[in-house]
């Protein structure tokens, strides 16, 4: 039997991270320009917290949003794990809080990666692929773009 694969594996290296100080519109515009949904928070080089796009929407709902900052909107103390904590074990974790994403960080507090919930469906899409025989192409499939 082969052994659970790491983290590291199927992060996404070097994510896009935001100051706390950093203006809530600037997060926005990140996102935009890179298409993504999760932004890890940084201050003074260390985790602090997680913005996601639902974070961003709901600042951007206040009236004062021009003057919101990531640090108003963000979540504090992100989920965060090694770059060798097996993947069976962070998607479980994510599953059961919900979380939308892992930081991953090397032992010193250094951002290395992410992993998101589009991440662990890419994993399962994989392994079902690799244990399968593949189905009918797409013929029970939607596509909605």
């Amino acid at each position: 039997m082969k052994s659970m694969p790491h983290i590291l594996k199927f992060m996404s290296a070097m994510p896009h991270t935001i100051g706390s100080d950093q203006p809530l519109n600037r997060a926005l515009e990140i996102m935009r320009q890179h298409r993504i949904r999760h932004l890890p928070v940084l201050d003074g080089g260390k985790l602090v917290g997680v913005l996601s796009d639902r974070d961003v929407k709901l600042g951007a709902s206040f009236a004062d949003s021009e003057e919101l900052t990531v640090d108003d909107v963000m979540t504090p103390e992100p989920y965060s794990v090694l770059p060798e904590a097996p993947v069976n074990r962070v998607v479980s974790e994510m599953a059961e809080k919900k979380y939308g994403c892992a930081v991953v960080q090397q032992e010193n507090g250094k951002v290395v990666g992410i992993f998101t919930a589009n991440d662990g469906l890419r994993v399962l899409a994989d392994q079902l692929d690799a244990f399968y025989r593949p189905a009918d192409a797409d013929a029970h499939v939607r596509s909605h773009g």
